[in-house]
């Protein structure tokens, strides 16, 4: 580093300060390209395996292909912008259209089809998954693509916004600083999407993000209209007269620019390593930290992340420091040094003894990635700067288009080498879900049973009460005619899958669906037979008839819910049969998990829910806090991700500074530029 390169000169034209208003609302735009472009990269990623059971190769597929779409979107809109001659300039039209689709497009991404009547119509299970996958990659290409109309026109209208070297800085840290504030809430995401108030009694967080979703949008509408009103185009009036280009031109002139390659491909192998380390970073704390909870590993991940927020917002003011004094390229090797210590660091803080250790890379890596993230942005306007020097023209939505497009590849790379990497790392999504599948049967009955158990001894009997009934004999009598349809199907799909298990094991799928069935039709059949009683109860207020109608209701109730229960278990049973067939290094880990299983097994098995509320309230108790430790990983899953999620980015980082080192632009020699460009504006004013 050259710590003697001149400091900040001081600013010539009162014109090149940004005001404050305009700092406001150019930087709140940080909230899309910031935090939901990473929302929507991690969460989909990790919802999608361990919420939906999505296979994690698959996964990472589908999160690149919206990246390859953006080398046409990025490139398109970004010339679009360019050569955009509209009433309101070039840029403002497409912040206002881009804002107001991310948000629908957000909302829309996470209302997955599921559920058993949809799966229903689905020949296999692999059918039904293709089916969500599909869902995933086409609301996801939407969402790119509005987040695409978004950034690059903001992005480019960032380096118009002013011509000094610093002021430029000082206006992508206030990008930084206000995407890094609304990044404060983003990790609470998955903890609000894990609240019972959002994902219901037996849902899972994917379900919870669908209204959760809908208060981001909430935000981000009112947010588009507020851009487009107050964000103004300083130099459109010169622009407007400049001569539209053909789009390759702009493209083949991109490309040759020198410092502009070196810059990108520093900013593209950073953002792919530590963009990996985002994704992976999410299951470590889960599955390594808290032994499968996800409800704890959640609240970790939000306080890490709110640690990374406040950490991102605090680091804009030493940059806006150090920046000046050391020159933005050493600034971007300073920020480089401190993601590689915090890589080191987490050899011993990744300790399940002291969890939050994991807070101490965090603060290392939010700096780091503030640092180079703000610097990237700033130096395309200097490198603009130097070609508008050079040929005459403004072309600063192609630099941008170009430069982003490069940073979404990084994150897109990293997420198809993680899903490729977990899927080799033997991490076991099926056996999350399934265990998800028994949790959620269980909190459902207690969720029940604890509504009731006020109620039980009927001593206060008003329509509220006779409500109540009603609504819940309703609800008992759909949801037990909808498991049967689905019990249907999946016995019909059984007998037809050629599946090379045990014989014993085989029988007891077997078995446990057709019991299933049996059970599950002579409870519709009480159900029905419940349809009169419950009427009578509306016009006569016995108490003891009123305490007959209503424990049976909740008998039944509670009776289908069991069922699912059992053969969820089962289900989950038979999975750990074949891991512990098909695995070698791992085979304790297995026959460990087998037994544990097998204890729920026959809890379930014998259990009655016809005793009394709280005595089944206090076994479903006892079966709840024996079903997290099944979600445990096995151990060399865990250490190979541990290994990976340490290692590469730690390379990347190393093999950046190659490029960086090679970018020549200067702050003495965009000084002069500035300069000469000034001189040249004013001859031809």
């Amino acid at each position: 580093m050259n710590p003697k390169e001149p400091t900040a000169a001081p600013i010539s034209n009162p014109d090149d300060r940004i005001k404050f208003s305009q700092l406001a609302a150019y930087g709140s735009g940080g909230i899309i390209p910031i935090a939901l472009f990473n929302i929507a990269g991690i969460l989909v990623g990790l919802m999608g395996n361990i919420s939906l059971g999505l296979n994690a190769f698959w996964l990472g597929v589908i999160l690149i292909i919206p990246r390859l779409w953006d080398a046409v979107s990025d490139p398109v809109i970004g010339h679009l912008s360019d050569n955009a001659r509209t009433r309101w300039g070039r840029r403002r039209p497409f912040i206002l259209v881009g804002g107001i689709l991310v948000a629908v497009f957000f909302v829309l991404m996470w209302w997955i089809p599921k559920g058993d009547m949809v799966r229903v119509w689905f020949p296999s299970e692999a059918g039904y998954q293709w089916f969500q996958l599909s869902y995933i990659l086409f609301t996801l290409l939407l969402f790119y693509t509005a987040c695409t109309i978004f950034e690059i026109p903001h992005g480019a209208l960032g380096m118009e916004m002013t011509s000094d070297y610093h002021e430029r800085t000082r206006l992508f840290s206030a990008k930084s600083f206000v995407g890094n504030l609304f990044a404060m809430s983003t990790p609470w995401l998955f903890v609000l999407a894990s609240m019972e108030i959002f994902k219901g009694t037996g849902g899972n967080e994917a379900d919870g993000m669908r209204y959760v979703s809908i208060f981001i949008a909430a935000v981000l509408i009112p947010l588009s209209f507020w851009w487009f009103y107050s964000l103004r185009e300083p130099g459109f009036k010169r622009v407007s007269q400049q001569k539209k280009t053909p789009f390759w031109n702009d493209m083949k002139h991109t490309a040759s620019n020198r410092n502009f390659i070196m810059l990108t491909l520093t900013i593209f192998t950073l953002a792919m390593g530590f963009n990996f380390v985002i994704l992976l970073g999410s299951y470590i704390p889960i599955f390594y930290v808290f032994g499968g909870d996800k409800v704890a590993g959640a609240y970790l991940l939000a306080i890490n992340g709110t640690v990374w927020a406040i950490t991102g917002l605090l680091a804009v003011f030493p940059l806006n420091w150090i920046s000046p004094k050391f020159g933005k390229r050493n600034t971007l090797i300073i920020a480089i040094a401190l993601m590689c210590l915090a890589q080191l660091s987490k050899i011993v803080c990744y300790n399940p003894s002291y969890p939050y250790l994991i807070v101490i890379p965090t603060i290392l890596l939010s700096i780091g990635m503030l640092f180079f993230f703000t610097l990237g942005s700033s130096m395309v306007g200097d490198i603009c700067d130097e070609d508008d020097l050079n040929t005459g023209t403004r072309t600063e939505g192609s630099f941008y288009s170009v430069f982003w497009w490069f940073i979404k590849m990084g994150t897109a790379l990293s997420s198809f080498v993680a899903g490729a990497l977990i899927v080799f790392t033997m991490f076991d999504q099926t056996q999350v879900t399934k265990v998800d599948d028994i949790q959620g049967s269980i909190r459902e009955m207690r969720s029940k049973v604890q509504s009731w158990e006020g109620d039980s001894a009927f001593n206060f009997i008003d329509n509220d009460l006779y409500k109540k009934i009603n609504v819940q004999h309703a609800e008992a009598l759909k949801e037990s005619k909808d498991y049967l349809i689905y019990l249907g199907k999946e016995s019909h799909k059984w007998k037809n899958q050629s599946v090379s298990l045990g014989s014993e094991l085989q029988k007891q799928k077997s078995d446990v669906l057709a019991n299933a069935i049996v059970n599950t039709n002579s409870t519709i059949r009480e159900l029905d037979k419940l349809n009169d009683p419950i009427k009578s109860i509306l016009v006569q207020s016995e108490a003891s008839q009123v305490q007959s109608v209503a424990n049976e209701v909740v008998v039944l109730t509670l009776r289908t819910k069991l069922e699912k229960a059992r053969v969820n278990a089962v289900e989950l049973l038979l999975h750990l049969q074949v891991k512990t067939d098909e695995t070698k290094k791992s085979k304790e880990h297995y026959i460990e998990l087998m037994q544990n299983i097998s204890e729920v097994n026959g809890m379930l098995a014998n259990m009655d829910v016809s005793v009394p509320l709280g005595v089944l309230d206090k076994e479903l108790s006892t079966i709840e806090s024996k079903i997290v430790p099944l979600k445990k990983q096995t151990p060399f899953t865990l250490l190979m991700m541990r290994i990976v999620e340490i290692g590469l980015p730690l390379f990347l980082s190393i093999f950046s500074i190659f490029f960086v080192l090679r970018y020549s632009l200067t702050e003495k020699r965009s000084h002069e530029i500035k300069e000469l460009l000034r001189i040249r504006n004013l001859e031809r004013s």
